[in-house]
């Protein structure tokens, strides 16, 4: 059996007066096409990381809308997760030496994970890379199941040598689900795909409005002079999302803006072991400047305290060099907080409502910055149209709908 997830409980009904009318009505809808049918969520994590956020949103409401549910995490250790990442990493174009022994450790623990499942699903709904040979294994169950393979990054450039062993498993999938139609791999003919991007929720603890007083209590905890401006970058520590560049921005900024402080906050996923490494190479690069501030999941910085770092940023910052849809940009803009993002993987779609400014180098960047920070009128109203954009196109109840709208079709119903 593999371990399962609690992910609490949620109404649909609380979303009712944020989201268009159409939509709530379609939900309803499908909700009774699908009463009953029983659904499996399997990935890596049951925290760190936007997969695992999606899905404490997304299970609990697909439960209120009807179906039978569950969440499983896929059997894993140090050695499995070590080769992931680097397939991780490969499938964004890193290079990467695809060793039997490597191939062995993965293909194991699908085995294992795969052996593990237990009683009958109307739908198998497994989150990237690392479950992705599940299907492959799974010869003990009803050939009635209908499989979905979701891949949360971008595949445009991949390392073709891990992309040609993985590609014949994820084609026995009913359907693959990516975010963009730019993500999918090159010369890779995929009969069941279906583009669906991911979204936010807008009543979790990360993303529910916070009082200003409440959200400046918070990150005085944590030292930051409120009297003074601080960017904001949240994200894992890797170098896809580039913190060192941050700080070169940050300190071209402070050049023009002496008072200006950086808040880099990131979480600590269980499935990514480069984190320390990567935050321990930030932390030297920082050296002993006092303005730039490092947290984690792990320095108790939760939810709610990176909703409070992200409501008071005088500019938040997405500097990746590669990046799959970016919810943590999605989550700036829902809180109306002026962006500065690089021209990567899903950011452009989202900034197309002008709530950002989107930027190619560190230059760049530091110029965007300072002309936020000091033209606060300009910075306000991008704010307000960013979380616009947001609240028509990427909130959890239309992910939910385009899920739903899936299941319907896989299932005939």
């Amino acid at each position: 059996m593999l371990q399962q997830v609690s992910a609490g409980n949620k109404s649909l009904a609380d979303y009712r007066s944020i989201v268009r009318q159409e939509l709530y009505e379609e939900l309803q809808t499908l909700s009774k096409r699908l009463k009953g049918a029983r659904v499996l969520h399997v990935n890596a994590t049951r925290f760190g990381g936007g997969v695992a956020e999606i899905l404490y949103t997304l299970v609990p409401l697909m439960r209120d809308s009807g179906l039978a549910v569950e969440w499983g995490v896929m059997f894993g250790a140090e050695p499995f997760f070590n080769v992931t990442k680097g397939f991780h990493n490969a499938l964004q174009g890193a290079p990467y030496d695809l060793t039997v022994g490597s191939r062995a450790i993965y293909e194991e623990y699908n085995r294992q994970s795969a052996e593990a499942l237990e009683d009958e699903w109307d739908i198998i709904f497994v989150h990237d890379p690392q479950p992705a040979l599940l299907k492959h294994f799974s010869d003990g169950l009803s050939p009635e199941t209908k499989w979905i393979w979701r891949c949360h990054i971008d595949t445009s450039t991949p390392n073709g040598q891990v992309l040609d062993y993985l590609s014949p498993y994820i084609k026995e999938y009913d359907a693959q689900v990516y975010t963009m139609k730019e993500y999918t791999p090159p010369n890779l003919d995929l009969e069941g795909l279906v583009i669906i991007p991911p979204a936010i929720d807008p009543l979790s603890p990360k993303n529910m409005a916070l009082l200003a007083d409440d959200s400046r209590y918070i990150t005085n905890q944590f030292g930051i002079d409120e009297k003074r401006p601080f960017i904001l970058q949240v994200s894992r520590f890797d170098p896809w999302k580039d913190p060192l560049g941050v700080i070169d921005v940050y300190r071209l900024v402070k050049e023009e803006i002496p008072e200006v402080q950086l808040v880099l906050v990131g979480s600590m996923a269980h499935d990514d072991p480069e984190g320390w490494d990567y935050w321990y190479k930030t932390v030297n690069y920082a050296a002993d400047d006092r303005d730039i501030y490092l947290f984690s999941n792990l320095t108790n910085v939760g939810s709610i305290e990176v909703n409070a770092f992200q409501s008071l940023a005088d500019v938040v910052i997405q500097k990746s060099i590669r990046e799959g849809f970016g919810l943590v940009v999605t989550e700036a803009l829902w809180k109306a907080r002026p962006l500065v993002a690089s021209r990567v993987g899903g950011i452009p779609m989202q900034v197309e409502g002008g709530g950002g400014i989107l930027i190619d180098s560190v230059p760049d960047a530091a110029a965007a910055c300072v002309k936020l920070l000091k033209d606060t009128g300009f910075a306000r109203q991008m704010g307000q149209r960013g979380k616009e954009h947001v609240r028509k196109h990427y909130l959890t109840p239309r992910l939910l709908r385009d899920d739903l709208r899936l299941f319907a079709k896989l299932l005939k119903v």
